[in-house]
């Protein structure tokens, strides 16, 4: 991770360097700023810096190293604990159906997009309520 905070330091070095160059070479070539393309490559330059400092922070708060990124730690070393999931459950495919016909919506035509909102709420429902009841009721 630390490899990453350096690039992304650098890249957002890079690119408020080439803002300004292209700043300066659109107002050399037209006698005036070229805001485009001064703006795009600037809000890069600040996208960089933002992910960069917040790597930075993660890095420092996590205590350095990963074992991710030590070439000798085993593989039982990074294998934390992250959550559970139920691999035999069908509500993520109805609450992915409902989003889908959601978002097909928005291109398409808005009105499709109230057909999908029973199908998310059912979802999200029986998603987050499938251990109340049932076989696997806990």
């Amino acid at each position: 991770m630390r490899t990453n905070v350096v690039i992304l330091w650098i890249l957002s070095a890079y690119f408020f360097a080439l803002s300004a160059v292209y700043t300066v070479w659109s107002v050399i070539d037209k006698d005036q700023v070229e805001w485009a393309g001064t703006l795009a490559i600037g809000l890069s330059g600040i996208l960089t810096l933002f992910i960069g400092f917040y790597l930075q922070i993660q890095y420092k708060n996590q205590g350095g190293e990963l074992a991710e990124d030590r070439r000798d730690a085993d593989i039982d070393d990074g294998d934390p604990e992250i959550g559970f999931y139920s691999p035999w459950s069908w509500w993520p495919v109805i609450l992915a159906s409902g989003a889908a016909i959601a978002f097909a919506g928005l291109s398409v035509g808005f009105w499709v997009a109230f057909y999908s909102v029973p199908l998310i709420l059912i979802g999200l429902v029986g998603w987050t309520y499938e251990y109340y009841r049932g076989y696997f009721a806990r």
